[in-house]
């Protein structure tokens, strides 16, 4: 008999040619699945008990299919939920990373990319001239890592000044904090050149030392952290540092801007009517 299937996250049903549309449900079973929260399962049902009927599929086959759906669709749903948690700002995956186009070893890329770091809940530096990658493999990394079933958080230093003025009124900073940690890697991009604003100093400061071997905390910068104290007083930076540093890989980036290189050979927009 002539079948063509229909394929989920982790299984595939087979589906009879030429079933008819199957019937619904009855309400009491149903009413079951929603009680029971198997929303993946009350989707396909009709239409896998239709193809067992049409095929005499073993009653196992037909466990295995509505089962192997309920577990695919779930995991499809968890993995949705952990991507918007992390609030990535510009989804870039590995799927467009160009490893040789990095000045970080091949092997050091590929190291990071097992997240055996976070695992170990160490910390991660990525610092370097800007344009030279270091915002894109770092949410690369956090992309790999929602991919694998880890919690992460997105920050940029601003956001971590905006966190500590929310929560000091009411001094729930510390609560705070620990809401953010409930994330296996804490991602904080773009420490600039500019002088950093006292509330983001503080708010740096107060997650490097929460998360302190119980956390990996990623950060990019365009300085190496042994100067911070130029951007954010001595004191914080020294206590910062020191936390941050003590179980970190540092990885220095080095060349040219690739997005000034791609603007000087017209690669940076398309062209317009009539120019080259």
């Amino acid at each position: 008999m002539s079948t063509t299937t229909r394929t989920g996250a982790s299984a595939t049903v087979p589906i009879a040619a030429g079933v008819p549309v199957p019937p619904p449900l009855p309400e009491d079973l149903e009413a079951v699945l929603r009680r029971l929260r198997l929303p993946h399962i009350r989707r396909l049902a009709p239409e896998v008990l239709a193809t067992a009927k049409a095929q005499r599929w073993e009653p196992a086959e037909v466990l295995r299919a509505l089962f192997g759906e309920e577990a695919a669709g779930r995991e499809r749903s968890a993995l949705a939920t952990r991507r918007a948690a992390a609030a990535f700002p510009t989804g870039k995956t590995f799927d467009a990373w160009k490893p040789e186009a990095s000045s970080i070893p091949a092997p050091t890329q590929q190291a990071l990319r097992t997240l055996e770091w976070v695992h170990r809940r160490e910390n991660l530096v990525l610092c370097g001239p800007s344009g030279t990658g270091k915002t894109f493999l770092l949410e690369a990394l956090g992309q790999h890592a929602v991919e694998a079933g880890l919690k992460v958080a997105w920050f940029t230093l601003e956001d971590l000044g905006v966190l500590l003025r929310r929560h000091r009124a009411d001094d729930t900073v510390s609560k705070a904090i620990a809401r953010v940690l409930r994330a296996d890697l804490v991602a904080v991009d773009d420490i600039g050149l500019l002088p950093v604003a006292q509330d983001a100093a503080e708010g740096l400061y107060r997650l490097v030392d929460a998360a302190y071997e119980k956390r990996s905390v990623a950060i990019s910068s365009n300085l190496h952290p042994a100067a911070f104290d130029e951007l954010m007083p001595k004191t914080l930076a020294t206590a910062t540092v020191d936390r941050l540093l003590h179980h970190a890989h540092v990885c220095q980036t080095s060349g040219e801007s690739v997005r000034l290189s791609q603007a000087l050979a017209g690669a940076g927009v398309v062209a317009l009517g009539g120019t080259r």
